[in-house]
């Protein structure tokens, strides 16, 4: 039976997405690529005329001139071709580039099986343990718009939506993204250099988790994996590491 991809439209693969999210179950960071004109480039996965599935490229953004093989799936009545489907992919689209998400359980042993030059470029995190740190003095509320001169005087984010403050004094920014897939949302921050090691960044997200929770949402975040500080803050505040946006060349001599 041959296998081939065909290049469709994002409206195309819709149904196939649905499928795919259920069976993720869990935060898609390049979830929100496919709604950004000319961001994606779909492909439909077929075996002999039956679609089984679809791929997704990168190609807009800070993919540019740097396409990769990003999104796969295939339903589970075909797996056992999985890996034909995957070259018939490669083999249409012409791209040997990819990023992936490594808690995906289709296209991650793809990476591992064809990829060369393997690196990660974030760590996952999702909620597990919930804390109840306490800091003398701290509190977290909504930034304001007469905070803006010490927010910058910190060097945070000006645009962050809220702050921990310590007896008054900005200390922390950060917040909740929600352009990932529902329910998901992606909490960030930074700590101000004069406020660090004294706990404000845990307790700054334990709070976000809890207000993320709260609009009916569930809190995830990521990492640099050379940014031991932020790792360990999140650890703190109950986030446990659940996978990696893993980057590989598609080696041509695995194919």
């Amino acid at each position: 039976m041959p296998f081939s991809a065909v290049a469709a439209t994002v409206q195309d693969i819709l149904p196939w997405r649905d499928l795919y999210r259920q069976e993720m179950n869990c935060q898609i960071i390049h979830d929100s690529l496919h709604s950004r004109p000319g961001w994606t480039e779909p492909y439909l996965l077929q075996a002999g005329e039956t679609t089984v599935g679809y791929g997704s490229v990168c190609v807009g953004g800070p993919w540019t001139g740097k396409p990769a093989l990003f999104e796969y799936y295939v339903l589970p009545a075909h797996r056992a071709r999985i890996f034909d489907l995957f070259c018939a992919w490669v083999a249409a689209t012409q791209v040997m580039r990819m990023e992936i998400q490594s808690n995906d359980p289709l296209i991650t042993p793809m990476l591992h099986l064809f990829g060369r030059d393997i690196k990660s470029d974030s760590i996952l995190f999702h909620d597990r343990v919930t804390t109840s740190h306490l800091l003398p003095g701290a509190v977290v509320r909504r930034a304001r718009p007469n905070d803006v001169e010490q927010i910058k005087a910190r060097q945070l984010d000006a645009d962050a939506d809220w702050l921990a403050t310590v007896d008054g004094e900005v200390a922390a920014a950060g917040g909740i993204l929600y352009h990932y897939n529902r329910p998901y949302g992606d909490i960030y921050m930074h700590v101000a250099e004069s406020f660090r090691r004294r706990g404000v960044g845990a307790f700054l997200v334990q709070e976000l988790k809890r207000h993320c929770y709260e609009r009916g949402s569930i809190p995830s975040a990521r990492c640099n994996p050379s940014n031991v500080a932020s790792r360990r803050t999140l650890q703190r505040a109950g986030f446990v590491p659940c996978g990696h946006i893993l980057l590989a060349e598609i080696d041509p001599d695995r194919l």
